[in-house]
């Protein structure tokens, strides 16, 4: 049942929150699509279908809402998963990144020895707003020489032109705003 809805349908599914995290910003709240057991489904379906066959060794997920998406799509690809998290939250020897927020600095770490080299990864986050996290994670992931497969979102904000930042790689959203 899952495979009816549209992708109009999904996005129905998504709560507009006026002035979130502040004044000016309408939030894209997916909680709401998340805890209908259809509308998941058909995202992560849609998201693994686009990448069934790029023989994808590892998805990783970016904190916190990636680990949501990350984790089911590398379960339905049959790969597997690696977090990226923010600084101190791993337990193992680390590589880190630190990057520009438009509030300050943000930095992001993976484990050392998470992904082989020359691995070939998709990286997964639940929204493209700016580009800069995900540029970040790349960056790292490049550092460790991995092969970036593709990069996917459930939802992308085009109006703030994050896949400017990612022009080299292949971008999919399954909704656009």
């Amino acid at each position: 049942m899952a495979q009816t809805l549209t992708k109009s349908q999904l996005k129905q599914r998504i709560r507009d929150v006026i002035n979130f995290p502040k004044q000016g910003i309408v939030f894209k709240d997916i909680t709401t699509l998340l805890q209908d057991k259809q509308a998941f489904k058909k995202s992560i379906d849609l998201l693994a279908k686009k990448f069934r066959k790029e023989k994808i060794d590892l998805v990783v997920g970016v904190e916190a809402r990636g680990f949501i998406f990350g984790g089911a799509l590398a379960y339905k690809l049959g790969v597997g998963f690696v977090p990226v998290r923010k600084k101190g939250k791993l337990p193992y020897k680390t590589k880190s990144i630190t990057y520009a927020l438009e509030y300050g600095n943000d930095t992001l770490e993976i484990h050392e020895d998470a992904v082989p080299a020359q691995s070939r990864v998709l990286v997964v986050d639940d929204l493209l707003a700016t580009g800069g996290t995900i540029r970040a994670v790349i960056d790292l992931l490049k550092s460790q020489q991995a092969v970036i497969a593709g990069v996917a979102f459930l939802v992308e904000l085009k109006f703030l032109k994050g896949k400017n930042k990612l022009k080299e790689f292949e971008i999919y959203s399954v909704l656009k705003y």
